[in-house]
């Protein structure tokens, strides 16, 4: 049995963790919204049309912040189609995805969904096809309390009290040659600066997304970066990153090395945020909002024979196995460990579209595999992500060299006298001992032991049969600050200790 060595101690902070880091996404894709989250047909359909087997689902997650309408969608879309009465909206050719959109569910009805959900709007705008105009109006629809035209506007159609988003994305992926109105990064930066002043004019409250590249394989990355910063960096207050990861060699144990690849993507992005801060002379540190991340590639041989032009057809909507979710728990260890950094993230998406929840039309709703290490993170993973000083045995890839056995972070809240610790052992035949020393921990005690395994890493959950779930049978021991925990072989751990006689729930 190999060790691995963990010292951690309570001053040893990297910074406080943001709620937002366990976002998500809902794009007018798909069954994302209708049949998602949206089906008023559904036998637990609510008065607007809402299902409510979902939204419990998503109450369960304490998603605090939801991006939307999108994606690639928002480049093309009027958000006017989608307020007013719902027997006058028009049906649109939607060009990202080539479906029709009926525009039944828009701005009103997104914000009231969201707070039925208990999370918070991250709220796109056109800059392909639209701009400044648009952005400024729609701003002005959503936040203004009263006494302009669309601020009243809103007010007519039922909405007395303004929706108070606060947060923003100045279009989406917009150095993408599939994006509708695709810009080149000057003519990025300089819609996207322009745009950010007259939104700030409107509510000066608010913050702003700017795009970063698409991903870590576009040839302009990361001068994408550099080039847009230059012109909005003192007009925004993050910078977008999206990327998604899939098992396409079927190498499994290469698979779930893919987060040191994301590590150096992060790393990237962060170093060129700092290079236009040097330049700038700036005092602003740029943070980071990861906003499209997951797993997707099991869907792409079906999507490729979908008919377009068709209403909510079955796009995206990948089954995820047990390996993925053992990828998604290292995502998000990754994103713990540069909380300094990385302030906002968002699985894509949340429903059916790449997503932990999935739902039949006019039926069930149910758990995908990913979802555990998603809701283990949300719901656990709040207060001060620690650094922690890790000794692994390594392995060697087919694209990687040395990479950790071990994967963790640590969160700490002060608050509740609480400690989690999140480990993946990602060697897929071997048991992994845990020896760490959690100084200034002392008179903690294990809580529980929560472990996700499965023998059959592609096992998948489905319908009334979910075969990938969690158990609190993992085998720890703590004394005196001294863990020693055994971490089976591709295993997602989650170690929960509290300190003895402290109150809150188990």
């Amino acid at each position: 049995m190999a060790n691995a060595k963990m010292v951690l101690d309570k001053d040893y902070r990297i910074a406080e963790v943001d709620p937002r880091l366990y976002g998500s996404f809902i794009e007018h894709l798909g069954r994302a919204v209708y049949g998602g989250i949206y089906e008023p047909g559904h036998p637990s359909a609510d008065d607007q049309g809402f299902r409510t087997d979902v939204l419990e689902l998503v109450r369960e997650l304490k998603v605090p912040i939801v991006r939307y309408p999108g994606g690639n969608m928002v480049s093309a879309y009027n958000w006017e189609d989608g307020i007013g009465p719902r027997d006058e909206r028009p049906r649109r050719l939607e060009l990202a995805w080539r479906t029709i959109e009926t525009n039944q569910m828009g701005t009103n009805e997104f914000a009231d969904w969201a707070r039925k959900a208990g999370t918070e709007v991250m709220m796109a705008i056109n800059l392909g096809t639209r701009g400044i105009d648009a952005a400024r109006n729609l701003l002005e629809y959503c936040n203004h309390p009263g006494g302009t035209y669309w601020s009243d506007l809103r007010r007519q159609h039922g909405y007395a009290e303004p929706h108070a988003i606060k947060t923003w994305c100045l279009g989406n992926e917009m150095d993408g040659p599939w994006q509708v109105g695709q810009k080149t990064p000057d003519e990025y930066g300089r819609i996207a600066r322009e745009t950010a002043k007259a939104m700030r004019l409107v509510d000066p409250d608010i913050k702003l997304v700017s795009c970063g590249s698409s991903n870590s394989s576009m040839p302009s990355f990361p001068e994408w970066e550099a080039t847009t910063l230059d012109h909005t960096y003192d007009e925004v207050d993050y910078l977008s990153l999206h990327q998604y990861f899939g098992n396409h060699a079927n190498d499994s144990q290469n698979y779930l090395a893919f987060t040191m690849e994301l590590d150096r993507f992060v790393d990237t992005v962060i170093a060129t945020c700092d290079y236009i801060k040097a330049k700038k002379r700036s005092r602003k540190t740029m943070m980071l909002s990861f906003d499209e991340w997951n797993v997707w590639y099991h869907s792409t041989d079906a999507d490729r024979k979908l008919e377009p032009w068709t209403e909510a057809p079955p796009q995206l909507e990948d089954v995820y196995n047990f390996e993925d979710a053992l990828l998604v728990g290292g995502i998000l260890i990754s994103f713990l460990r540069r909380a300094d950094r990385i302030k906002m993230a968002c699985m894509a998406q949340l429903v059916n579209v790449i997503a932990p929840i999935m739902t039949e039309n006019g039926g069930e709703a149910w758990k995908q595999t990913i979802y555990y290490p998603y809701a283990h993170a949300s719901v656990f993973g709040r207060g001060v992500s620690l650094q922690p000083l890790i000794t692994s045995p390594k392995l060697d890839t087919q694209d990687f060299t040395d990479v950790p056995w071990l994967e963790s972070a640590t969160v700490y809240n002060e608050e509740e006298a609480t400690v989690t610790v999140f480990a993946l052992n990602r060697h897929l035949s071997e048991t992994l001992t845990l020896d760490a020393h959690l100084g200034g921990f002392a008179d903690y005690g294990i809580v529980e032991h929560v472990v996700l395994e499965n023998q059959d890493l592609k096992a998948v959950n489905t319908a009334g049969n979910a075969t990938v779930t969690p158990h609190n049978r993992g085998r720890s021991e703590l004394t005196e600050g001294h863990l020693q925990a055994q971490l089976n072989p591709a295993s997602w751990n989650v170690i929960r200790l509290r300190r003895q006689g402290a109150g809150g729930a188990q």
